[in-house]
């Protein structure tokens, strides 16, 4: 009897452990079958699919496979940063604090760093992408990933008060394109170009902290510092913009550098439907528009008028044509205190076909950046009329030159006194300074003067010009700016595209920063 119960239980029991064995089985190829399906799927989505999925931050390589992990980097990256920390102070300190000078925002005499340390925690490079689009260039684009805990202390002495505030909560967010200009000469590699993506959009997040004070203590003080890192950002290192650093002795660095593409001529020719922003009378509206925020030009002041009419035209120079745009800025002017922005727009300029004289009509927004936009709101039209001209090799060649001259015109009339900053927005006959105007794609040896004909000689605005060229304040520039950032000096390295702010300072032509409409 107990043989017969043994040979029932362990039939039993081994019939329970291949039923148990077969439904794990059948358990494990239902998943395998459910993940191959969700791969598949997510195979076939693309990258705003993507994003829609898991925001901005997704790696580059999960939707893009020629992006590689490079985890080894990652892990040598960590070891180093305490070295990249003591260098990157003393690099800051020798030569951005002198440039936040040039750029610091109205209401404020003084912007340093008090204190700079970029922290413990090193940045994580998710991919790299490796790319040979022309001969004699390697071109990296670099994953770039960054929540750090820096310790930075801006010394901030403005008009009312000074205080110190802490940059807090770093987050970067952005691809950095680095590209090798090969050599045959040890170490093979010429020259270096460094640039950050324009797409996707980089990303730079932080917060600020008053150190033993508020932030209101300096009303706007918050978007000041803003809107300088966001010009700093889009004006000297976003593409087509970028770090030229020479590597070799005597290295010619010319094909990288940044260089004209044409010039877009624009009239603006009147708004419609502005929205008030007087509480007696209407608002008095005008308009900045610039390609770079280095050379804002402005439109006249048209008083107590929601639907002005200027009829202004303005070259701007085009670096790049299939990646920047022209800012629309239509503000009010209020003379007793900081000018509100009424709206904003953008035109890109691979919209414009070239030699093509087009009317185009632009609905004003709140703002650029969709997360700032509050409402959709009626702010009015603006309306244009654009053509667009490819420079020649020769065009081109004068435009490099005219632009050096029309910032170092700009530095003198800053340390004269005639300008508050170098950034500033110039109307008037003033405001073809820095627009390419003059020899700049005339297609004349000679030059055309800003006003009247001038071949030859020249035109002064404000007494007499130079040869092939116009004057400016007695000092006179050829062919005033082009907008392209030709290279200067950068602790060794050679810069495109200076940095951009605006400031008021006295008579000068002023672009005030700019303010978030109310609802």
């Amino acid at each position: 009897m107990g043989l017969i119960s043994g040979m029932v239980m362990g039939m039993v029991v081994g019939v329970a452990l291949m039923a148990g064995w077969s439904h794990m089985m059948q358990r494990r190829s239902r998943k395998r079958i459910a993940k191959a399906a969700d791969i598949k799927v997510l195979g076939s989505l693309g990258r705003d699919d993507l994003k829609k999925l898991c925001g901005d931050n997704f790696p580059e390589w999960i939707s893009f496979p020629q992006y590689e992990q490079v985890k080894w980097l990652n892990k040598h990256l960590s070891k180093l940063w305490p070295f990249v920390d003591q260098a990157a102070t003393a690099v800051v300190k020798e030569s951005v604090e002198p440039l936040l000078d040039d750029y610091r925002p109205p209401g404020i005499k003084s912007l340093k760093f008090s204190k700079f340390s970029l922290g413990t925690v090193s940045p994580k490079i998710e991919g790299i992408r490796i790319q040979n689009i022309q001969p004699g260039q390697i071109i990296m684009d670099i994953d770039f990933r960054w929540g750090g805990d820096p310790s930075i202390i801006l010394a901030v002495d403005a008009l009312v008060a000074s205080l110190p505030i802490q940059l807090k909560d770093l987050q970067v967010f952005t691809i950095i394109r680095v590209v090798f200009q090969l050599s045959e000469e040890i170490p093979c590699i010429s020259a270096v170009v460094v640039a950050l993506l324009a797409e996707p959009e980089p990303k730079i997040q932080y917060t600020l902290k008053a150190i033993g004070g508020s932030l209101t203590a300096v009303p706007g003080l918050s978007d000041m510092i803003d809107d300088t890192v966001s010009s700093i950002v889009s004006d000297m290192l976003k593409w087509p913009h970028r770090l030229v650093v020479p590597l070799g002795v005597n290295a010619d660095t010319s094909e990288l550098e940044l260089k004209p593409q044409g010039r877009l001529t624009v009239t603006v020719l009147k708004a419609t439907s502005l929205k008030n922003k007087e509480l007696i009378g209407k608002s008095d509206p005008y308009v900045i528009l610039y390609v770079r925020p280095m050379f804002k030009v402005k439109t006249k002041v048209i008083d107590d008028n929601l639907n002005p009419e200027w009829n202004e035209t303005f070259p701007l120079i085009v670096e790049d044509k299939e990646t920047q745009s022209v800012i629309f800025e239509v503000y009010d002017e209020d003379k007793l205190q900081q000018d509100k922005r009424l709206g904003v727009a953008k035109l890109a300029v691979n919209s414009i076909q070239p030699e093509v004289p087009s009317e185009i009509t632009l609905k004003l927004l709140q703002s650029l950046d969709s997360l700032k936009i509050k409402d959709n709101k009626d702010r009015g039209t603006l309306h244009l009329k654009v053509v667009y001209h490819p420079f020649t090799k020769e065009e081109q060649l004068e435009a490099l030159e005219s632009e050096k001259r029309a910032i170092e015109e700009r530095k003198r009339l800053k340390e004269a006194g005639v300008i508050g900053s170098t950034m500033d927005a110039l109307g008037g006959a003033a405001s073809l300074v820095g627009s390419g105007v003059g020899l700049v794609g005339t297609g004349i040896v000679g030059g055309v003067g800003l006003v009247g004909s001038g071949i030859g000689a020249g035109v002064g605005l404000v007494g007499t010009g130079i040869v092939g060229g116009v004057g400016l304040v007695n000092s006179g520039i050829g062919a005033v700016g082009s907008g392209l950032g030709k290279a200067g000096k950068f602790m060794g390295k050679t810069v495109a595209g200076p940095f951009s702010m605006s400031r008021k300072n006295g008579s000068s032509s002023t672009a005030p920063q700019p303010e978030q409409p109310s609802a």
